[in-house]
């Protein structure tokens, strides 16, 4: 029979989802902090099959039978332990050490001797801070903020810039060169010569959320130093891609609140965990993985993400709310001011003011909206297609239909698309995952409303009609109009007196812009009295608002959270007075 080392039967435990494993034979229902289905090892009408994600295993209150997902692919396929770890390798994409008489033994001790040396290389890193030394690392360490406890919690240590001190240490602990090799922390150059990788460096050790040390970071220690971080390189015991820094310190903060705040580096996490004392956990300077979301899925349901704002970042942080909206997490995104990283940010402000900034987190889909609709110009008809199908590819992504249907029309709504049949059109394509709506679909320049025709037709017929009928708006009521950018002329112009001279108007716009006003001025009379187009405009801004009001009333009151809710119930109030008495009073 096959055996496997102890380490990777712990690594498959701590990846395998055991909801996931579980909801391939049963269907199971949410019931407080686990789920729960009908047993299928035994007849039952009512549910007393109980799954628990966070603590990674089942039971059944009717048969008395449970254990972790090992023991439910054994039974429920009817196969000893060595073929019920082989299934759940193959389902989450781990190679299996298998080891035995026939020789693979080795690997196992292999893979043992390896956390062995990482265990000791972290200790002598540690002492390497302490020694006289170190007196340089640990004025950087206090220069950062990082407190003694903090350093010792972490196990931060300092890599001097000897060539080869540290392979002299582990030689002399008994390991021998070709696993000191294998471990990544000692490296052979061109010429044959081995020396140690990590020199002049801050060290910090990288864990399974176990806690046993798997990997290093280096941090450079002078500012021309190459590269900034030094990592390990992936060896048997560690994969980048499926590592979460500091898991293993805030395992149980995570449960207990149920959220995560990801962050990007280490010394964020430093910062976040020794002044917050918050659920969080690093990326190590990539985007989140799917490796890395299924570890997640074991503690928590939300993230928020609190990346570096530069642009590296943002890719990164828009990557990994990527996967984890399509794994079914609830995703807020934190954008600290000024450009900050948590790090600085925390180390400049406070714990306290970080904290505040995760609690005005958005909800990532409003974050992307915001961003998206930042970088294009909504009043141009190829910049609303380009912007619309950057956002039907994200509401592709989002597993629940209704909720596709429902960010569908936060995206008409930001594209400023008014017409129904149009809006249908964008939801029908997002609930069914499409990425593109067709042009004939697609609203244009040319489909104005009657308000906005009837202004452009004064424009070029009655130009002191048009000057009194703008004269009544504002720049808030030409937002999100078709007509916009020429109505906007328009009001610039009457400023400097072209507007009561057609031709004058004219030569402000564009060749197209042109075309349209003198097609629409062409007409043998007025769609609409000027100042009446003028009220219809401004009543429609206001109905806008008030639907962007009531929505922000409908989000608030769905996710329970604090918030000004009496504030937006009198902005509400205050909207449909002045519907009111625009409709009674015409002014």
């Amino acid at each position: 029979m096959a055996l496997f080392p102890a380490a990777f039967v712990e690594d498959l435990r701590a990846r395998a989802d055991i909801v996931q494993v579980v909801q391939e034979y049963v269907s199971l229902k949410k019931a407080g902090t686990s789920y729960k289905g009908l047993c299928p090892f035994h007849g039952e009408k009512t549910p007393s099959f109980h799954v628990n994600r966070e603590k990674g295993f089942f039971h059944c209150f009717g048969c008395g039978v449970g254990g972790d997902a090992i023991k439910f692919v054994e039974l429920q396929e009817r196969v000893g332990f060595t073929d019920a770890v082989r299934l759940l390798a193959r389902k989450f994409g781990m190679t299996v050490p298998e080891t035995g008489p026939d020789g693979n033994e080795a690997d196992a001790r292999d893979r043992e001797t390896l956390l062995k040396i990482h265990e000791v290389a972290a200790a002598w890193f540690r002492q390497q801070l302490g020694a006289p030394a170190g007196v340089r690392a640990r004025q950087q360490l206090e220069a950062r903020g990082v407190a003694a406890d903090t350093i010792e919690t972490l196990g931060i240590g300092y890599a001097p810039p000897s060539r080869d001190l540290l392979l002299a240490h582990l030689r002399a602990q008994g390991f021998q060169a070709p696993l000191l090799l294998q471990s990544g922390l000692v490296l052979e150059r061109d010429n044959g010569q081995v020396v140690d990788r990590f020199r002049n460096r801050l060290m910090v050790p990288i864990a399974r959320d176990s806690g046993s040390i798997v990997a290093f970071a280096g941090r450079s220690m002078d500012a021309d130093q190459v590269p900034k971080y030094l990592n390990s390189p992936e060896t048997p015991i560690y994969s980048k891609s499926r590592t979460l820094y500091g898991l293993n310190h805030t395992k149980p903060l995570l449960r207990k609140s149920g959220f995560v705040v990801l962050v990007e580096g280490y010394f964020d996490f430093a910062q976040v965990l020794q002044e917050c004392r918050l659920p969080v956990v690093a990326t190590c300077g990539t985007a989140l993985t799917p490796q890395q979301a299924q570890l997640l899925r074991r503690f928590v349901s939300k993230v928020v993400l609190s990346f570096d704002p530069d642009a590296a970042g943002q890719t990164a942080a828009a990557r990994s709310c990527d996967l984890l909206v399509t794994e079914g997490f609830q995703v807020n995104v934190a954008v600290l001011p000024g450009g900050d990283d948590p790090d600085t940010f925390i180390r400049n402000r406070s714990g306290g003011q970080y904290a505040a900034q995760l609690q005005q987190s958005k909800p990532y889909l409003e974050y992307l909206l915001d961003r998206t609709t930042a970088a294009h110009d909504l009043r141009k008809d190829d910049s609303r297609r380009a912007f619309l199908q950057e956002m039907l590819a994200v509401a592709a992504r989002i597993p629940d239909a209704a909720d596709r249907d429902q960010f569908a029309d936060r995206i008409a709504h930001r594209a400023r698309i008014t017409e129904s049949v149009v809006r249908d059109e964008i939801r029908k394509a997002a609930v069914e995952r499409r990425t593109q709506v067709s042009t004939r679909e697609m609203p244009s320049l040319g489909r104005l409303k009657p308000a906005e025709r009837g202004l452009l037709w004064a424009l070029m017929n009655e130009p002191e009609e048009a000057a009194d009928a703008l004269a009544a708006l504002d720049a808030r009521d030409l937002e999100g109009l078709d007509s916009g950018p020429i109505l906007e002329q328009a009001v610039r112009a009457q400023a400097s007196g072209a507007a009561r001279s057609p031709v004058t108007f004219l030569a402000r716009l564009s060749k197209e812009e042109a075309e349209l006003v003198t097609g629409i001025g062409a007409a043998a009379a007025a769609p609409a009295p000027a100042y009446a187009c003028a009220l219809a405009l401004k009543r429609l801004r206001l109905e806008r608002e008030g639907a962007l009001v009531q929505q922000e009333i409908d989000r608030v009151q769905q996710s329970g959270r604090g918030g000004d809710i009496d504030g937006l119930w009198r902005q509400k109030h205050e909207l449909l007075q002045r519907l009111s008495a625009l409709e009674h009073t015409g002014t």
